[in-house]
């Protein structure tokens, strides 16, 4: 155990130690006044592992690391990564349009080693309260004034899918689609884990390569990210704080309409998918590798007519009444994640405040309850509805992070400039009934 301390009580306890957690605790290494402890029950640092395939990169700035939006002088930066590992000038010279997902993997694995604040191979069992958080674990019981939680998200599929050899998410394609070799495979979903599963299969070598490799979406198309400067402000601190002002409705009707903000495909994949699609149809001749279906619903899974085939069921909403199928060996299904289940607050779960399906949360990101106001749980990463598009991402993190870390404080920092836009109506007074706009 990394933490060689005999502390029983902290100021803050972090369960899980994923980005968002990470983060956090890389900021308050800096506060040695606030006692914490991070604990994961993986046995050391994991991101998205079993989906890191060759040549994925970041779809977001390599400055919305762990802690440079908040504290741009944190030794746990990107940079400082790059630099205590004596690579700097190489990656620079490397000149990456974006930087790769793998090495960024590598960054946060570096931050949570350089901290011993972060303790891996211990699980949070429960937390119960008794005019303090008690926290238990495999391995021993501590106390805190606060938790935060960051627990991550968990795969999902839809309720068709059958999971095993034939039929997996797409966050195990590493280990599970590494002999694909003259296979029929399908890839469900268009956003860029898809993008990147149907690139990897398609681009493998000619004996390494899957037979068919389809490429099943609900959407119209296969569209990309909107990446524009406007739409960014989505994800800069003064819209975030905006959004969680809107009634629920607004927000929902928001996440619905901006989804490709978020969750779209960068353009170099689709590119380079295009490219491949082109090599292989008309340069090497292969007329039957690839097909590619947007517009589809997948609605049933089911036996093939072969002895081990999948005969996929897919509707097409320009076509009502039209039912397709898909024929596959193997389904990749790359349908996204959900919050991760957090049954360690079952003890106290009754006393929370919930929005739909989520735990209610204030402005500081605390989740409210019935307890003391200097009693907090801190919930990173499970509000989409409330936080918006970046809720789950990279983009405020650091922010985040360090709004945690203030209320902890009992301060706030200096907030970052507004954006350009005024996206709420400002009253001259308080009773004025309309605005003027110049």
């Amino acid at each position: 155990m990394r933490d060689a301390s005999v502390r029983t009580h902290y100021d803050c306890i972090g369960i899980g130690a994923g980005p968002a957690n990470l983060s956090l605790a890389s900021l308050l290494h800096s506060r040695p006044e606030i006692t914490n402890l991070f604990l994961e029950k993986r046995a050391e640092f994991g991101w998205h592992d079993g989906q890191q395939l060759p040549g994925a990169t970041l779809q977001v700035s390599m400055l919305k690391d762990l802690v440079s939006l908040a504290d741009p002088t944190s030794k746990f930066s990107f940079l400082s990564y790059l630099h205590s590992c004596g690579k700097i000038y190489h990656f620079i010279n490397a000149q990456f349009d974006a930087v790769p997902r793998q090495e960024f993997r590598n960054y946060m694995h570096w931050a949570s080693d350089q901290n011993e604040n972060v303790v891996f191979g211990e699980e949070v069992l429960s937390v119960d309260f008794d005019q303090v958080f008690v926290v238990r674990t495999n391995k021993r019981t501590l106390t805190a004034n606060n938790i935060s939680v960051g627990v991550g998200t968990k795969p999902w599929v839809p309720a068709v899918a059958q999971l095993g050899e034939q039929q997996f998410h797409v966050s195990d394609i590493v280990e599970l689609g590494a002999n694909l070799r003259s296979k029929r495979v399908c890839v469900v979903g268009g956003g860029q884990s898809g993008a990147e599963a149907f690139l990897d299969l398609i681009s493998r070598p000619e004996h390494e390569r899957p037979r068919r490799v389809s490429w099943v979406t609900r959407r119209r198309n296969y569209f990309p990210i909107d990446d524009s400067p406007f739409t960014n402000d989505f994800f800069v601190p003064s819209y975030s704080d905006y959004f969680f002002n809107l009634d629920r409705a607004k927000r929902e009707e928001f996440i619905s309409q901006h989804v490709l903000a978020s969750d779209g495909i960068s353009e170099a994949t689709l590119r380079e998918i295009y490219q491949r699609i082109y090599v292989l149809r008309f340069i090497e001749g292969a007329h039957d590798a690839v097909a590619l279906y947007p517009n589809r619903e997948v609605f049933d899974v089911g036996p093939g007519s072969g002895q081990n085939d999948l005969a996929i069921k897919v509707s097409n909403s320009n076509h009502p009444g039209v039912v397709g199928q898909v024929d596959a060996d193997v389904i990749v299904w790359a349908t996204g994640f959900r919050s991760a289940p957090s049954d360690f607050l079952d003890p106290i779960a009754h006393r929370f405040e919930r929005e739909g399906a989520e735990l209610r949360i204030d402005k500081d990101f605390i989740v409210r309850w019935d307890g003391p106001s200097d009693r907090n749980v801190f919930l990173h990463n499970a509000a989409p509805t409330q936080r918006g598009l970046p809720d789950r991402n990279l983009s405020l993190i650091a922010w985040r992070s360090q709004r945690v870390v203030d209320r902890l404080r009992g301060v706030r920092s200096d907030e970052q400039l507004a954006s350009f836009i005024e996206w709420s109506a400002k009253l001259g007074t308080e009773d004025a009934t309309k605005v003027v706009f110049g």
